[in-house]
């Protein structure tokens, strides 16, 4: 039962658009409950002259210098036009800000497009998972080259590589990946369309780099081929999209890790160090043979069908 409900002071401030963004953001969480406050919010807002002269002014300015000026301009002639419709004590938060920069540099053409489109594939491409699937690569070769392994760490490689995908998915979508994340999950372009689209990008970048790793490091004999983590890569990465539906991408990506860890090294538990080194025969077996991808095509099934059962959780915003 809601004991607290939004005073009058603070309904006429939000309305004017002169409340702190503290405050601001405790009355839009409490009216999501609050039908009465909730009531009294909207009639306020619609009565004010002052936050629709603020919202108009900055439309205008918005719509007027988004292809004349650069973004600095802009903010500061938008911040401007707030102040002289009456809206002097406004605060406009970053996520705003970023938002509003964003959109205005929406319109560059030229060499800032790769860099839009890597910001667009989401955090994953341009944060540390990028680096980190780099960093595997490398360490694959300078163990096969350097540190006298040589072919057998194509089993090593084999068995990493379908969960490289699945990090690339934890750090892709969410609030504690993405720092516009409350803005972009209650957008019409954003839930699961969006996360989708970002993990269409991880995995576009993850098969190239893998294949470019596997064709440099020396040839093994016998084994399963280049391409036997495919399968278990994508229904590891649709059963990571399904959980994540409940405990949110980050949780769910360090879920199926660990227990993608835990089914490759328990069968190694009572192997030899050589054995080990000359291809994990025991945990291989995973990928050999038709049975073994077939086992993966129906759970990727199962996970792409959980998916589309949960797709409306994305919709809302992850609450851990």
């Amino acid at each position: 039962m809601t004991t607290w409900h939004v005073t009058d002071d603070l309904v006429l401030r939000y309305a004017e658009g002169t409340a702190p963004e503290t405050d601001s953001w405790s009355l839009e969480k409490h009216v999501e409950s609050c039908t009465g406050c909730a009531e009294r919010v909207s009639a306020a807002v619609r009565d004010g002259g002052a936050g629709a002269a603020v919202l108009d002014a900055v439309r205008a300015a918005v719509l007027a210098d988004a292809l004349a000026e650069p973004v600095a301009g802009t903010w500061r002639r938008v911040r401007g036009a707030g102040r002289r419709s009456g809206g002097a004590d406004v605060p406009w938060s970053g996520a705003w800000r970023r938002a509003l920069d964003a959109g205005v540099r929406g319109r560059v053409t030229g060499p800032r497009l790769l860099g839009r489109a890597l910001r667009a594939a989401g955090p994953a491409l341009r944060g540390p998972w990028g680096g980190a699937l780099v960093l595997v690569v490398c360490a694959a070769v300078a163990l096969a080259y350097g540190g006298g392994l040589g072919g057998s760490v194509r089993a090593l490689l084999l068995l990493v590589a379908p969960v490289l995908p699945v990090a690339g998915v934890g750090v892709s979508y969410g609030r504690s990946a993405d720092p516009l994340h409350e803005i972009i999950a209650t957008s019409p372009g954003g839930g699961l369309r969006l996360l989708l689209t970002r993990t269409a990008a991880v995995l576009g970048v993850t098969v190239p780099v893998l294949a470019l790793a596997w064709a440099v490091l020396p040839a093994s004999a016998g084994g399963p081929g280049p391409l036997a983590w495919l399968l278990p890569g994508l229904a590891l990465t649709l059963a990571a999209l399904g959980l994540g539906s409940y405990v949110g991408c980050r949780t769910a990506a360090l879920v199926v890790a660990a227990g993608w860890a835990a089914a490759v090294t328990v069968p190694a538990l009572d192997t030899s160090p050589s054995a080990l080194l000359d291809g994990t025969p025991r945990a291989l077996r995973y990928f050999a043979g038709l049975p073994a991808q077939g086992a993966w095509a129906g759970a990727a099934l199962l996970g792409a069908a959980l998916l589309v059962l949960r797709r409306r959780s994305f919709d809302h915003l992850e609450t851990s």
